[in-house]
């Protein structure tokens, strides 16, 4: 079996994938997403009204914390010696939405894309626990790896 996807073996197995013979190199990896909601559930969040508290400040430590236990939640994921989680809030008035970004980096054999992506996730699912009293219909999309670096493969950035 000759694929792209290594995290299956010659017999179509799932398996974790083997990065002992791999260089050990700083890997950064950037993702982003957001959330809309109701104006009047954006306007909770900036005024930090909301019941919960301080909504932005909560899920930005459980973004923080996601990023760390990415290994636990996705089953083929090394667990990785992260050096580094900033995690952004930025409040998108045009869109209704409160974006998310999170910059994940390691000195390891493997790169943090699933770290960045776990932690953007988390971090809108938080926004979402602690304002759904008020607001049911949040969505969350365009979650996505905005770049990477390290490795052999180098750098990568999606196209806008």
């Amino acid at each position: 079996m000759n694929s792209p996807l290594t995290h299956f073996d010659a017999q179509g197995q799932a398996h974790m994938v083997d990065v002992a013979a791999k260089a050990e190199t700083h890997r950064v990896a950037v993702a982003a997403g957001r959330i809309r909601m109701l104006p009047a559930t954006l306007e909770l969040i900036r005024s930090g009204t909301s019941k919960k508290g301080d909504v932005l400040g909560v899920a930005r430590i459980a973004a923080i914390q996601a990023a760390k236990r990415t290994s636990e939640l996705i089953p083929l994921c090394h667990p990785l010696p992260i050096t580094r989680v900033a995690v952004d809030f930025e409040i998108d008035e045009a869109a209704v939405a409160v974006q998310c970004r999170a910059q994940v980096e390691t000195l390891g054999r493997t790169g943090v894309e699933m770290e960045a992506l776990t932690a953007v996730q988390i971090g809108l699912l938080t926004i979402y626990d602690m304002c759904k009293a008020a607001d049911r219909g949040m969505v969350m999309e365009q979650i996505r790896v905005l770049e990477k670096q390290g490795g052999k493969s180098g750098e990568w950035k999606a196209e806008v």
